[in-house]
Protein backbone atom coordinates (compact mmCIF):
# COMPACT_ATOMS: atom_id res chain seq x y z
CA UNK A 1 0.00 0.00 0.00
CA UNK A 2 1.11 3.37 -0.29
CA UNK A 3 0.98 5.09 2.51
CA UNK A 4 1.38 8.78 4.65
CA UNK A 5 3.04 8.89 7.46
CA UNK A 6 2.60 11.82 10.03
CA UNK A 7 4.41 12.26 12.71
CA UNK A 8 7.12 10.23 11.71
CA UNK A 9 10.02 11.87 13.34
CA UNK A 10 9.26 11.03 16.83
CA UNK A 11 9.89 7.47 18.25
CA UNK A 12 6.36 5.45 17.16
CA UNK A 13 6.30 7.44 13.61
CA UNK A 14 9.98 5.95 13.29
CA UNK A 15 8.59 2.03 14.18
CA UNK A 16 6.27 2.85 11.48
CA UNK A 17 8.17 3.88 9.18
CA UNK A 18 10.54 0.93 9.52
CA UNK A 19 8.36 -1.42 10.11
CA UNK A 20 6.16 -0.57 7.26
CA UNK A 21 8.63 -1.03 4.59
CA UNK A 22 9.69 -3.87 6.02
CA UNK A 23 6.28 -4.83 5.29
CA UNK A 24 6.46 -4.21 1.38
CA UNK A 25 4.88 -0.28 1.86
CA UNK A 26 5.64 2.77 -0.30
CA UNK A 27 6.53 5.16 2.72
CA UNK A 28 5.65 9.12 2.53
CA UNK A 29 6.17 10.90 5.39
CA UNK A 30 5.49 14.54 6.13
CA UNK A 31 8.09 16.24 8.50
CA UNK A 32 8.68 20.22 9.14
CA UNK A 33 12.53 19.15 8.91
CA UNK A 34 13.03 16.26 6.50
CA UNK A 35 16.73 16.13 7.59
CA UNK A 36 15.57 14.43 10.83
CA UNK A 37 14.12 11.14 8.47
CA UNK A 38 17.16 9.36 7.19
CA UNK A 39 15.58 6.05 5.72
CA UNK A 40 17.47 4.78 2.98
CA UNK A 41 14.96 2.80 1.17
CA UNK A 42 13.86 3.01 -2.48
CA UNK A 43 10.56 2.75 -1.36
CA UNK A 44 10.62 6.00 1.29
CA UNK A 45 10.23 9.11 0.32
CA UNK A 46 10.12 12.21 2.83
CA UNK A 47 8.58 16.25 2.20
CA UNK A 48 8.66 19.43 3.95
CA UNK A 49 5.25 20.14 5.55
CA UNK A 50 3.60 21.12 8.49
CA UNK A 51 -0.14 19.84 9.59
CA UNK A 52 -0.75 23.32 10.51
CA UNK A 53 -0.14 24.90 7.22
CA UNK A 54 -2.95 23.49 4.78
CA UNK A 55 -1.36 24.32 1.79
CA UNK A 56 1.40 22.43 2.29
CA UNK A 57 -0.80 19.05 2.84
CA UNK A 58 -2.05 18.90 -0.48
CA UNK A 59 0.17 17.24 -2.77
CA UNK A 60 1.98 14.86 -0.44
CA UNK A 61 -1.92 13.42 0.11
CA UNK A 62 -2.11 12.64 -3.45
CA UNK A 63 -2.81 8.63 -4.57
CA UNK A 64 -2.46 8.11 -0.98
CA UNK A 65 -4.06 4.79 -0.11
CA UNK A 66 -4.02 4.91 3.86
CA UNK A 67 -3.00 7.90 6.32
CA UNK A 68 -1.65 7.71 9.31
CA UNK A 69 -0.99 9.81 12.05
CA UNK A 70 1.57 9.90 15.11
CA UNK A 71 0.84 13.08 15.98
CA UNK A 72 2.15 14.87 18.79
CA UNK A 73 3.84 17.80 20.84
CA UNK A 74 6.05 17.99 23.42
CA UNK A 75 4.88 21.52 25.10
CA UNK A 76 2.94 19.61 27.88
CA UNK A 77 2.73 22.68 30.26
CA UNK A 78 1.11 25.29 27.58
CA UNK A 79 -2.22 25.22 26.34
CA UNK A 80 -2.12 24.18 22.94
CA UNK A 81 -4.48 23.34 19.94
CA UNK A 82 -1.89 21.28 17.88
CA UNK A 83 -3.31 18.11 17.53
CA UNK A 84 -6.79 19.10 16.67
CA UNK A 85 -6.08 22.00 14.45
CA UNK A 86 -3.65 19.46 12.96
CA UNK A 87 -6.01 16.78 12.97
CA UNK A 88 -8.84 19.17 11.17
CA UNK A 89 -5.85 19.81 8.25
CA UNK A 90 -5.38 16.38 7.94
CA UNK A 91 -8.82 15.39 7.36
CA UNK A 92 -9.52 18.18 4.82
CA UNK A 93 -6.59 17.32 2.80
CA UNK A 94 -7.58 13.74 3.27
CA UNK A 95 -11.55 14.32 1.98
CA UNK A 96 -9.99 16.54 -1.04
CA UNK A 97 -7.71 14.13 -2.22
CA UNK A 98 -10.23 11.21 -2.24
CA UNK A 99 -8.46 9.01 0.92
CA UNK A 100 -10.32 6.98 2.74
CA UNK A 101 -8.18 5.26 5.53
CA UNK A 102 -7.37 6.96 8.51
CA UNK A 103 -5.48 5.66 11.79
CA UNK A 104 -4.72 7.88 14.52
CA UNK A 105 -3.03 7.36 17.58
CA UNK A 106 -4.17 9.22 20.68
CA UNK A 107 -3.94 7.58 23.56
CA UNK A 108 -6.07 5.60 26.62
CA UNK A 109 -7.94 7.80 29.61
CA UNK A 110 -9.35 10.05 26.79
CA UNK A 111 -13.40 9.77 26.37
CA UNK A 112 -15.00 6.63 27.15
CA UNK A 113 -11.46 5.45 28.29
CA UNK A 114 -11.36 7.70 30.73
CA UNK A 115 -9.52 6.90 33.96
CA UNK A 116 -8.36 3.61 31.98
CA UNK A 117 -4.81 4.97 32.53
CA UNK A 118 -4.48 3.76 36.18
CA UNK A 119 -4.75 5.58 38.74
CA UNK A 120 -1.10 7.66 39.02
CA UNK A 121 -2.18 8.98 35.88
CA UNK A 122 -5.49 9.67 36.58
CA UNK A 123 -4.76 11.28 39.85
CA UNK A 124 -1.84 13.23 39.09
CA UNK A 125 -0.37 13.12 35.50
CA UNK A 126 -2.92 13.95 33.42
CA UNK A 127 -4.40 16.83 35.69
CA UNK A 128 -0.89 18.54 36.82
CA UNK A 129 1.23 17.32 33.88
CA UNK A 130 -0.78 16.57 30.67
CA UNK A 131 -4.13 18.16 31.39
CA UNK A 132 -3.92 20.85 28.36
CA UNK A 133 -2.65 17.82 25.60
CA UNK A 134 -5.48 15.26 27.27
CA UNK A 135 -7.38 18.11 26.27
CA UNK A 136 -6.07 18.90 22.91
CA UNK A 137 -6.28 14.85 22.38
CA UNK A 138 -10.02 14.80 23.03
CA UNK A 139 -10.73 17.65 20.88
CA UNK A 140 -8.84 15.46 18.17
CA UNK A 141 -10.41 12.27 18.70
CA UNK A 142 -14.10 14.43 18.45
CA UNK A 143 -13.40 15.28 14.95
CA UNK A 144 -11.95 11.95 14.01
CA UNK A 145 -15.23 10.84 14.89
CA UNK A 146 -17.40 13.52 13.56
CA UNK A 147 -15.87 12.39 9.72
CA UNK A 148 -17.03 10.37 6.84
CA UNK A 149 -13.32 8.66 6.95
CA UNK A 150 -12.69 4.84 7.50
CA UNK A 151 -10.72 5.70 10.57
CA UNK A 152 -9.31 4.09 13.57
CA UNK A 153 -8.39 5.75 16.60
CA UNK A 154 -5.86 3.74 18.70
CA UNK A 155 -5.39 4.20 22.10
CA UNK A 156 -2.27 2.93 23.96
CA UNK A 157 -1.32 2.75 27.31
CA UNK A 158 2.04 4.20 28.82
CA UNK A 159 4.65 4.33 25.70
CA UNK A 160 7.97 2.04 26.10
CA UNK A 161 10.77 2.09 23.82
CA UNK A 162 10.55 -2.29 24.21
CA UNK A 163 10.82 -4.53 21.28
CA UNK A 164 7.49 -5.18 19.05
CA UNK A 165 5.13 -7.68 20.80
CA UNK A 166 2.46 -10.00 18.88
CA UNK A 167 0.80 -11.11 21.93
CA UNK A 168 -0.20 -7.85 23.36
CA UNK A 169 -4.35 -6.96 24.14
CA UNK A 170 -6.39 -4.90 21.77
CA UNK A 171 -9.70 -4.07 22.61
CA UNK A 172 -12.31 -1.15 22.64
CA UNK A 173 -12.50 -1.61 26.50
CA UNK A 174 -8.37 -2.19 27.14
CA UNK A 175 -6.86 -0.38 30.23
CA UNK A 176 -7.06 -0.81 34.02
CA UNK A 177 -8.46 1.56 36.54
CA UNK A 178 -5.81 0.64 38.86
CA UNK A 179 -2.84 0.12 37.41
CA UNK A 180 -0.70 1.40 34.76
CA UNK A 181 -0.23 -0.91 31.71
CA UNK A 182 2.41 -0.21 29.06
CA UNK A 183 2.91 -0.88 26.00
CA UNK A 184 5.98 -0.73 23.47
CA UNK A 185 5.72 1.84 20.24
CA UNK A 186 7.02 -1.08 18.08
CA UNK A 187 4.10 -3.37 19.22
CA UNK A 188 1.82 0.28 18.63
CA UNK A 189 3.60 0.20 15.09
CA UNK A 190 2.82 -3.81 14.03
CA UNK A 191 -0.74 -3.35 15.22
CA UNK A 192 -1.48 -0.63 13.32
CA UNK A 193 0.08 -2.23 10.14
CA UNK A 194 -1.77 -5.35 10.57
CA UNK A 195 -5.00 -3.82 10.50
CA UNK A 196 -4.49 -1.18 7.77
CA UNK A 197 -7.16 -3.25 5.66
CA UNK A 198 -8.95 -4.87 8.31
CA UNK A 199 -12.76 -3.72 8.89
CA UNK A 200 -12.35 -5.23 12.40
CA UNK A 201 -12.28 -1.63 14.11
CA UNK A 202 -13.43 0.59 11.59
CA UNK A 203 -14.82 3.56 12.63
CA UNK A 204 -13.84 2.67 16.80
CA UNK A 205 -11.32 3.54 19.06
CA UNK A 206 -8.85 0.64 20.56
CA UNK A 207 -7.15 0.20 23.51
CA UNK A 208 -3.64 -1.38 23.53
CA UNK A 209 -1.17 -2.74 26.37
CA UNK A 210 0.65 -5.59 27.04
Amino acid sequence: MKLLVIGGTGKTGRELIKQGLADGHVITAIARSPIKLKFDHPNFSVVKGDVLIPDSLEKPFQGQDAVLSALGHKRFFIKTTILSRGTKNIINGMNNNGVKRFICITSLGIKDSKFKLGLYYTLFTIPVILLFYFLDKSKQEELIMKSNLDWTIIRPGQLTNGKKRSDYKHDVKAGNYILTKMISRASVAHFILKNLDSNLYSRKAVGLTN
